[in-house]
């Protein structure tokens, strides 16, 4: 009877001890997770549409091309690399040697994706996606913005609205395209391109607001 006493008495402690450890690991993550929220506004996720080009071309020459067209392919692409860094050497060295003006900077496309809902919430990643790129970009680049939203409050697509407006203000061309629909607030997104592209059958449009509470 004793042998058991004390093994109750030891089997409560590991007990106490177990449960000590695991709120003390849930406390540990609870600030950390706070920690993480009130540091940190998120990150955005960057993809070269270019290198993605590539790689879907690559496999489609590696599914259509023999093994001899395949490798004459490849040399011929590294004939041509090898030349274009040769080509750069030597205009970096005549730049050293003279006052040649430097080549005109190479344009590039900035890709954004707008998903609108009624209550416009992809604006919130809208936002710092303008942001970084108006931290680089100039009038010699262009933003395109791939929109689709029905339409929906507002206040929530003035404030998206506000944000393409920011692209304007710095003088960036902006190009919208629609494969599906934008209308209502979407169409009043879409009004501030410099240049809309839209599917043959996509809707643009709008009626108005029919009702604001």
């Amino acid at each position: 009877m004793e042998y058991l006493i004390q093994y109750g008495v030891f089997l409560a402690k590991v007990i106490t001890l177990v449960v000590a450890m695991i709120v003390i690991i849930i406390a540990i993550v609870a600030a950390s997770s706070r920690q993480k929220k009130s540091g940190s506004k998120g990150s955005i996720k960057i993809t070269r549409l270019n290198d993605h080009v590539e790689d879907m071309r690559d496999e489609l020459l590696h599914a259509v091309l023999d093994d001899d067209a395949l490798k004459a392919k490849e040399k011929q692409d590294k004939l041509k690399a090898k030349a274009e860094l040769k080509e750069k050497k030597a205009l970096r060295k005549k730049q050293k040697n003279t006052d040649v003006e430097e080549p005109a900077k190479k344009k590039r496309d900035f890709v954004l994706n707008f998903d609108g809902d009624i209550a416009a919430n992809a604006v919130s990643s809208l936002r710092e996606e303008i942001t970084s790129i108006l931290s680089l970009a100039d009038s010699e680049d262009e933003v395109i913005l791939r929109l689709e939203s029905p339409g929906g409050m507002v206040h929530a697509y003035g404030l998206a609205s506000s944000q393409l407006e920011r692209i304007k203000k710095k003088q960036i061309p902006l190009t919208i395209c629609v494969d599906k629909v934008a209308a209502s607030g979407g169409y009043m997104m879409a009004c501030l391109a410099d240049k809309i592209v839209a599917a043959p059958f996509a809707i643009l449009g709008s009626i108005g607001v029919i009702l604001q509470a």
